[in-house]
């Protein structure tokens, strides 16, 4: 019997400082986020991070809060419920972070008789730790606690028609009567070593201006090429001029021996407000479900300086989140797996 199991990036149980703690210490100690020798990565976070970070973090958590929970806990158990609706196999919802965890969403598939499992990272573009790290972790529990289960990844599908018209319709619904002179395509940012490490040819990714643009394997596993090749298919749908639409990366961690991937979205949009653009538009594509980097980050810490810098409005649009569309492609894949053999691609 087949069965589905997509899963989140995570969120605390609770905005307080303790769980937002418990949160971080399971996010920042998977040496796929943080890629250093185990006793280094240890006194990094546990000796200093968490003993400033999680009151900090858990402020910003506040500021986005829902009655209902986590924004991101809320948002994918709408999409999980109405996927639900429109397909005829079992489907479950973990966090990689988190609850509910990987091991419990198994097993609520397991329990109802399922042996074959189709995994479906809610990330649109690949990146060692989003979709690499949900792979190795799912793999790793199947081993030990169900090993008789059979699982199936999709592929990254930050290239798919399907989605490409989604996030496109999305964009275009959103600024639909707005005025605005610059669309930034903000992508969750990782340091420039996770590429090179990603990099299957070990020689292609040189982080520069024209690896991204030429043919290679590397491609399938390199973020960066997936996140400007999103931007470039969502530009092209939309029929966007080249100048009116640009990429960027957020969320880095300041640090001279370890650069993160460049331009900074924050730098990106000071930028155009001091070069006197009053109104942009923002849109998140690494991100399926609205959490706190857009919520928080995106849609208050980074319209506020926007303002201060000299622009009038920055207009934020949604994560494609539970929108109707995007349940239907979802709905569609698994219905095309659960009849074949093939993985999406």
């Amino acid at each position: 019997m087949k069965g589905v199991l997509m899963v989140n990036l995570g969120s605390p149980d609770s905005p307080n400082p303790k769980d937002v703690k418990k949160y971080l210490s399971e996010f920042l100690m998977d040496e796929r986020v943080i890629r250093i020798p185990e006793f280094f990565r240890t006194l990094l976070v546990k000796g200093i991070i968490l003993n400033t970070r999680p009151k900090k973090s858990a402020k910003a958590y506040k500021k986005i809060w829902w009655d209902e929970g986590s924004p991101l806990i809320v948002l994918s158990n709408r999409l999980l419920n109405k996927v639900k609706a429109n397909t005829s196999i079992p489907i479950s919802l973990a966090m990689r972070y988190g609850n509910p965890s990987i091991k419990d969403g198994l097993s609520n598939l397991v329990d109802l008789g399922v042996d074959q499992v189709l995994v479906i990272p809610l990330y649109p573009q690949y990146a060692m730790a989003s979709t690499e790290t949900i792979l190795v972790l799912a793999e790793e529990i199947r081993k030990k606690f169900f090993p008789e289960l059979n699982l199936t990844f999709i592929e990254s599908f930050y290239n798919h028609l399907d989605y490409i018209k989604v996030l496109g319709n999305s964009i275009k619904d959103s600024l639909d009567g707005k005025e605005w002179e610059h669309l930034l395509f903000s992508y969750h940012g990782i340091p420039e070593k996770h590429i090179k490490i990603s990099d299957i040819t070990k020689s292609h990714c040189k982080i520069d201006k024209k690896c991204c643009l030429e043919n290679s394997k590397a491609h399938q596993y390199c973020y960066r090429h997936q996140c400007y090749e999103t931007t470039s298919q969502v530009a092209k749908f939309l029929g966007l001029e080249e100048g009116k639409y640009s990429t960027s990366f957020q969320s880095r961690i300041l640090s001279t021996v370890n650069p993160w991937l460049k331009p900074y979205t924050d730098k990106v949009l000071s930028e155009f407000a001091k070069q006197g653009v009053k109104k942009m538009a923002v849109v998140t594509p690494a991100f399926v479900s609205d959490c706190l980097e857009t919520l928080e980050e995106i849609g208050m810490e980074a319209v506020e300086d926007f303002e201060k810098d000299g622009g009038e409005t920055l207009h934020v649009v949604p994560c494609i989140n539970d929108r109707l569309d995007w349940v239907k492609v979802l709905s569609r894949w698994i219905d095309e797996w659960a009849n074949s053999e093939m993985v999406i691609k």
